[in-house]
């Protein structure tokens, strides 16, 4: 993978599929985002992103929420302990936000799509939410909560009352005694301000003194014995609190399989459509998915150039050309060419769309890159180094189905030894039979794939007239660097510019040298250890609904109450399955059911269920009338 962040810069466009969602397992996972190997399943995840980015573009956005520690939440309530006001607060924004997903999926009614599945598969949380609801207001508990604690707070309203009406009287009654003409509330007790002086001449109990120390807080003693029994409800009250925060701690942990049901799909759902947001934020399309080595791209963008100045992308090769040799001068766009069809191909490998106008995308076994110049101060390797040290790491890992791609092949180096290294580089690409894209200035190499079966040239467009590159690719044609005529361009003499061209494209005739021994080409071993394999998928009939999966002696578990059970009978137009638990025969809807095993796999074939679901008498019964009618016979189901 380091090839594919680092030098395709992938882990930038993990990090824009990160933005688009907001739960932590959805971020979690596209950091974890590796291309998949497996075809079927690729399929699937292609499919969920187009499906998405549909649903996106008929309905906009869907209504998810952040779910803040709910599992945190449902897992406290299963161990009995006591939820706090915010945290239940949290599972009704979570209940809220579950039932507005639901709609959201449910509205869409053309085409069979898959994604709206979830929506029919998520629980109904509406009483979790009611009851939180009618507890819990504003941040605190309702006083209609319960019939207790109304009568509770209706009292200490009263005692408050009364305490506030005996302390007004008193500031009435003796305005000299005070610096003000209010109660204050000090520390939980009510109090009077009374002026230094007459501190003594107010009866109770010195609460706090003012700051300048002319003022004394004093409680007094006509209002303590009220203030005692206004502290006793105040316990009472928070002991009833805490009654309501249990049982409604307990109504989470009752319902937590359903709610942890919804959370595991609310989080899958934030992943599929923060990749279709993606989609249609650079204007991606479905690509087509093959594994027949073949890559088509038309009007292909990169995804992180700006779209205003990124030039539209064309190539195709696989079948007949096995690799591309591209030529042409600098910055003419020969390595974001490069590094677009490495970049779509590691996107589409992970089930995201791509921008072009149309694709078809090969699977890879692995993208291997030799892109930069990798100059390396702490390993202290120089450009050629580099190079030369992720070819023999490429070398040891590819296989027939690796993508391939080099950037400046057999540069940083003498010009004489670097363009054979290049065409030995080349060589052994074609003999692994890999898919592979390689830029080069070498006009030897230009030659090479000239000459080489299922290797063919192609050039980065350049405008002799104004002297700037087009940033096309052009396949067939072999470029050039345009030094010389360039050079030409700005005068160079034409004495000069021979000199230039027969010194570049001499005529020569090869000479093998016989010093060097025995120069035939052999491959280097291929170090299969680790190589993952693509994983074709089979093609099978399309399968039928969820609840038709269901067979007689399947075992499944029965939710909530967690019960296992063996079906007896296949499910009905409602989507009810008949399920045997401990000899009794009830009917289930599909959706609470979980498949622990199938019958195929605990059964051998042709397996006579009636002797798990029939009675001695009905078997015995079964048994006479195969041999013959016999009127007194009968066979009764009992059912539940």
């Amino acid at each position: 993978m380091d090839y594919i962040n680092e030098m395709l810069e992938f882990k930038k466009i993990k990090e824009q599929l990160k933005e688009y969602t907001v739960t932590m397992k959805a971020k979690d996972k596209f950091d974890e985002l590796v291309p998949i190997m497996n075809e079927s399943e690729l399929r699937g995840k292609m499919k969920d992103t187009s499906e998405a980015r549909l649903l996106l573009d008929a309905q906009g956005a869907p209504p998810l929420s952040k779910v803040n520690n709910i599992r945190e939440c449902v897992m406290s309530a299963n161990r009995g302990e006591l939820l706090s006001i915010d945290e239940l607060e949290n599972v009704k924004q979570f209940a809220t936000g579950c039932n507005r997903i639901i709609r959201y999926l449910n509205k869409w009614e053309e085409g069979n799509l898959t994604i709206s599945e979830y929506g029919k598969g998520m629980m109904d949380l509406e009483l979790i939410k009611d009851e939180i609801e009618r507890c819990i207001r504003n941040g605190r508990i309702d006083d209609y909560a319960s019939k207790e604690l109304k009568e509770i707070r209706k009292k200490i309203g009263t005692q408050s009352t009364n305490i506030r009406l005996k302390l007004e009287n008193m500031l009435k009654s003796k305005k000299e005694y005070f610096s003000e003409s209010f109660v204050s509330n000090r520390n939980g007790h009510f109090t009077l301000p009374v002026k230094k002086e007459y501190k003594h001449q107010v009866s109770g109990s010195v609460i706090d003194v003012s700051s300048s120390g002319a003022t004394y807080f004093i409680e007094p003693g006509t209002v303590a014995k009220i203030k005692e029994e206004l502290n006793e409800l105040t316990i009472i009250e928070s002991n009833e609190e805490r009654k309501i925060l249990y049982m409604l701690s307990a109504c989470i942990s009752d319902f937590s399989s359903d709610i942890l049901l919804n959370l595991d799909y609310i989080e899958e759902l934030d992943y599929i459509f923060a990749k279709g947001k993606l989609s249609a934020q650079m204007e991606g399309r479905e690509p087509s998915i093959n594994t027949n080595r073949k890559i088509r791209i038309v009007n292909g963008k990169h995804p992180l150039i700006l779209k205003e100045i990124c030039i539209p992308l064309n190539i195709e090769f696989g079948d007949d050309v096995q690799g591309i040799v591209i030529t042409g001068p600098n910055t003419g766009g020969k390595t974001v060419a490069l590094k677009t069809v490495g970049l779509f191909s590691v996107m589409t490998q992970c089930g995201l769309h791509i921008p072009c106008d149309d694709a078809d995308i090969s699977m890879n076994s692995q993208v291997l890159c030799d892109i930069g110049d990798g100059q390396s101060i702490s390993e202290n390797l120089s450009t050629f180094s580099a190079h030369i040290k992720n070819v023999i790491e490429i070398m040891k890992t590819v296989d027939r189905d690796s993508l391939v791609l080099m950037d400046e092949l057999g540069s940083g180096t003498d010009p004489a030894e670097g363009k054979g290294i290049a065409i030995a580089i080349l060589e052994e690409l074609k003999l692994r039979n890999c898919n592979f894209i390689a830029t080069t200035h070498y006009p030897e190499v230009k030659e090479f794939a000239e000459k080489t079966d299922r290797i063919i040239n192609a050039r980065m467009a350049f405008d002799k007239q104004s002297l700037k590159p087009l940033y096309q690719l052009e396949l067939g044609e072999a470029g050039e660097s345009c030094a010389l005529y360039i050079a030409k361009r700005l005068g160079m003499s034409e004495t000069m510019l021979r000199r230039a061209y027969e010194a570049t494209y001499p005529k020569y005739d090869f000479e093998e040298d016989s010093s060097q021994g025995n120069s035939a080409t052999t491959s280097s071993p291929i170090n299969t250890k680790n190589i993952l394999q693509i994983q074709k998928m089979e093609h099978k009939p399309k399968e039928g609904k969820r609840s038709d999966k269901f067979q007689m002696g399947d075992s499944v578990m029965v939710y909530p109450a967690k019960k296992s059970g063996i079906v007896f009978q296949k499910a009905d137009a409602n989507g009810n399955v008949g399920v045997q638990i401990q000899k009794k025969k009830i009917y289930v809807n599909h959706k609470r059911l979980q498949l622990i095993a199938a019958a195929k796999d605990l059964y051998p074939e042709n397996y006579d269920f009636s002797i798990i679901f029939d009675s001695v008498e009905n078997r015995k019964a079964s048994h006479a009338m195969s041999k013959h009618h016999d009127p007194d016979l009968m066979i009764i189901h009992e059912k539940e």
